[in-house]
């Protein structure tokens, strides 16, 4: 893989436009520049976004059909990418890549088949807030990924092969770098966390998978909601069958997260209680750290 050209895969839509001067320049800084640039498009005009930018001539644009979902744009691109490329690097057009990105990505596609990297968090402007993105240290998937997620469409890479063995995505489908993750993870295909930063990540308003506190109650149930979303994706398809393993682990976290769920429907009291506390908790930078938290069983477990 080391002398085959890559894809990098990012996706624009409407309020992104502002973050693509600053996203561009990090990319076009990159050590390792052979790759062919691929961008889905979402609701805007690609051509005027793209018009100062330099973007790198020969840029894939894959523009999506009207009233697409999410999960249909970056199928239609992905489709394409597996039949053309050894592997594919995402990366977030909000986020800025570090100058080694692709460079660490490739090296560690050498010997793994998914491989994430951790994430400097910074916040709208760019400001490095002082904290990383990554699984605790000695974190196993069969541990994490049930409950939680590392590998976004932004610090992940995969081999095409691989890829090719996740798709297609659920046209409903909101968490689609969990779902990946997943079903990488059930298959028992290799996966590897660098634990070098490779990305700056954005914290601002427009998150959906917050990782920064303070967490307020409108976040919590939109991520609750999209994590039961998941959760009914990864374990009613009837086409996607999990090894015994894997699908023990996923329904003891699923059910877990079940009474959580109904918690936090059932008492305004206790959403309170239940938000005071995680606010209170020294927080860990992985996604969905805030629904179901592990450390206040004590208050929704009962």
């Amino acid at each position: 893989m080391t002398m085959s050209r890559l894809a990098v895969y990012t996706t624009w839509y409407p309020g992104v436009e502002r973050f693509l001067p600053e996203w561009s320049r990090s990319l076009r800084d990159q050590t390792d520049r052979n790759f062919d640039l691929w961008v889905g498009v979402d609701g805007l005009d690609f051509r005027k976004a793209a018009e100062p930018l330099g973007t790198p001539s020969g840029t894939r644009w894959v523009v999506a059909e009207p009233g697409a979902t999410p999960a249909r744009v970056r199928e239609r691109a992905l489709s394409r990418i597996v039949q053309e490329y050894p592997a594919v690097v995402f990366v977030d057009s909000d986020d800025l890549l570090m100058p080694s990105r692709v460079a660490a990505a490739r090296a560690a596609l050498e010997k793994h088949d998914v491989v994430g990297c951790a994430l400097k968090i910074v916040d709208e402007e760019g400001k490095d807030l002082g904290a990383r993105f990554g699984p605790p240290a000695g974190a196993e998937w069969a541990e994490l990924l049930p409950r939680h997620n590392v590998f976004g469409l932004s610090n992940s890479a995969y081999r095409s092969d691989v890829l090719r063995q996740l798709l297609p995505l659920p046209e409903d489908c909101i968490l689609i770098d969990w779902l990946f993750a997943t079903r990488a993870w059930a298959q028992g295909h290799n996966l590897f966390f660098d634990e070098v930063p490779g990305m700056s990540y954005r914290q601002y308003g427009a998150n959906v998978a917050k990782v920064l506190p303070p967490f307020f109650e409108e976040g919590v149930v939109r991520a609750t909601e999209c994590v039961a979303g998941h959760y009914r994706l990864v374990l009613d398809n009837p086409l996607r069958r999990l090894g015994p393993v894997p699908r023990a682990r996923l329904e003891a976290a699923h059910a877990r997260f079940t009474i959580f769920e109904k918690f936090l429907a059932a008492s305004p009291d206790g959403r309170r209680q239940y938000l005071e506390a995680l606010n209170g908790l020294t927080p860990r930078y992985v996604w969905w750290w805030s629904v179901a938290n592990s450390e206040l069983e004590h208050l929704w477990m009962n």
